[in-house]
C-alpha cells in the first residue's frame, strides 16, 4: 500500500512539474498549434484535415479585436485572477437545479481549455481547466493571454487567429481591422461553426452592436492600458 502511494504520489509531482514547464514555456514561445486544433485535425469524423492558423505577435495583431473580445467575451479581464466567481457560481447552480454544464468562463479559462485540454463536459475536465488558468494568471501576463486568445480562438470552420479570420473574411492583414469588423468576429465566439462571420444571422448582427455598444461603455482602448505595457 505505502508502494502504491509514493507511486502516486511520484506521478502527481512529475504532473504537476510537466505542466508548470509547458506553462512557463509558452510564456514567451509563439504555440505552434492547441490541443484543440490537434483534436480538431485527428478525429475520426474531422472536417479539418487542414487548418488554417498563423501566429501573429502582439504588435502586429488587432487591438481592435482585443477590446471587443473583452467586451464580448470577459468585461472583468483586467481585475480578475482568471477565475469571475460570479459566473461560477451562477454556473454551479444551473448544474445542481438541471445536471447540465453552463458556459460563464473567462478568457483565461478559454485560454487554458483550447491549448491544453480538450473539449468534454464533466467535473474533471473543468477542474484541470481551473487548474491550468491559475498558472497561466500566475506566470503569464494579462497582455500575454490575451495575445495567445487572439491567436488561437477559432472565428470559423478551420480558421484559428485572428491574423486568418482577417485574411479569410476582410482579406486584410489583422492590425488592419476595424472597429465593426472587430465586433462581428467578437460576434461569433460562442459558437464560431453555428454563427457566421460570412453569413452573419440576425443574432450575430445584434450581438455585433451590443459588443460595439459595450466597448464605448468600457472606455475603448483606454481599457487595454491597465495592463498593456505602454510602446506595444
Amino acid at each position: 500500500m505505502m508502494r502504491v502511494t509514493h507511486f502516486m504520489k511520484s506521478l502527481m509531482l512529475i504532473w504537476v512539474f510537466f505542466s508548470v514547464m509547458l506553462v512557463l514555456l509558452f510564456r514567451w514561445l509563439p504555440l505552434p498549434t492547441t490541443s484543440f486544433m490537434l483534436q480538431q485535425r485527428l478525429s475520426a469524423d474531422a472536417s479539418c484535415s487542414s487548418i488554417r492558423y498563423q501566429w501573429t505577435p502582439w504588435p502586429k495583431t488587432s487591438k481592435q479585436l482585443a477590446i471587443a473580445v473583452i467586451a464580448a467575451e470577459d468585461q472583468k479581464f483586467a481585475t480578475h485572477w482568471g477565475l469571475d466567481f460570479t459566473a461560477l457560481k451562477s454556473a454551479l447552480q444551473t448544474r445542481l437545479k438541471t445536471g447540465k454544464i453552463r458556459g460563464g468562463s473567462t478568457i483565461s479559462q478559454q485560454v487554458a481549455k483550447n491549448v491544453f485540454l480538450w473539449p468534454a463536459k464533466n467535473m474533471f475536465r473543468k477542474s484541470l481547466e481551473v487548474y491550468f488558468t491559475l498558472l497561466i494568471e500566475l506566470f503569464w501576463s494579462k497582455q500575454r493571454i490575451l495575445e495567445v486568445y487572439l491567436n488561437v480562438a477559432q472565428f470559423g470552420e478551420c480558421t484559428f487567429g485572428v491574423e486568418q479570420a482577417a485574411l479569410q473574411y476582410y482579406h486584410i492583414k489583422a492590425s488592419e481591422l476595424n472597429g465593426w469588423q472587430a465586433a462581428r468576429l467578437a460576434s461569433v465566439l460562442p459558437n464560431p461553426v453555428i454563427y457566421r462571420v460570412d453569413r452573419p444571422s440576425s443574432y450575430v448582427v445584434k450581438r455585433s452592436n451590443w459588443i460595439r455598444r459595450q466597448v464605448k461603455q468600457l472606455g475603448g482602448f483606454n481599457y487595454l492600458s491597465q495592463f498593456v505595457a505602454k510602446g506595444k
